[in-house]
């Protein structure tokens, strides 16, 4: 493993203030990496912004929506 001298000097830093060895440094280090990887995050959920109704305005339908939102860009 190749380690940059300035982040190996930065680590040993850390294990001697803490009072670890820098084996101990290390593997904490690479556990928490681990468990960060292994978690799975849940997934975004958008709040219902929907509101009471019964659906579409009478006489109004999906292609005439979407007709309305494009008008005028490219259709």
């Amino acid at each position: 493993m190749d380690i940059p001298d300035s982040l190996f000097a930065e680590a040993k830093a850390c294990a001697h203030s803490r009072g670890v060895p820098m084996r101990q440094l290390v593997e904490d280090g690479l556990r928490q990496v681990i468990r960060q990887y292994q978690t799975k995050h849940a997934a975004y959920k958008l709040r219902d912004g929907s509101f009471g109704g019964k659906g579409l305005r009478e006489g109004l339908d999906w292609p005439a929506v979407r007709g309305a939102i494009y008008s005028g860009r490219g259709e």
